[in-house]
């Protein structure tokens, strides 16, 4: 009977000023982390799976990716060498970019990298590494002048 008081009370969160405070803690993380623009996957996610992108927002970016414990730098370390060690390149991709944008220089992702040869194994690594060589030629693209 507790549970079921406990439920009935809990209504959506969609509703509740906390979600609503999280959601634009949310958007503002994403500002931050993105130079200013919106995270195209997170938008793409919106478009078929709005309430998924919704609860992204809200408590990943919004609830921990806000929270005063870290610095943006120190985060996305952290994050780059989680997803690296667990093999989820495209999402380590992203959030390495973040870190170059957030001030953590290619030498320190290279050795984030290194890194993951102790925990997850020399083929995590070395995927991790192919992604970031990725991620750098990609930028360097997108910095160079235009040929004339």
């Amino acid at each position: 009977m507790l549970a079921a008081a406990m439920l009935a009370g809990a209504g959506p969160a969609l509703s509740h000023p906390a979600a609503d405070d999280r959601r634009q803690r949310g958007e503002a993380v994403v500002r931050s982390l993105n130079e200013g623009q919106p995270q195209p996957a997170l938008e793409a996610l919106r478009r078929e799976f709005p309430f998924l992108a919704d609860a992204t927002e809200r408590y990943a970016l919004g609830e921990v990716w806000a929270r005063p414990g870290l610095d943006a730098r120190t985060r996305q370390i952290a994050t780059v060498a989680a997803f690296a060690a667990l093999g989820h390149l495209p999402y380590m991709k992203v959030h390495a970019g973040y870190a170059l944008n957030a001030g953590v220089t290619e030498e320190e992702l290279k050795e984030v990298v290194y890194l993951t040869t102790v925990h997850a194994g020399f083929p995590r690594a070395i995927d991790a590494a192919g992604a970031l060589s990725s991620l750098f030629e990609e930028r360097r693209r997108a910095a160079a002048p235009p040929a004339p």
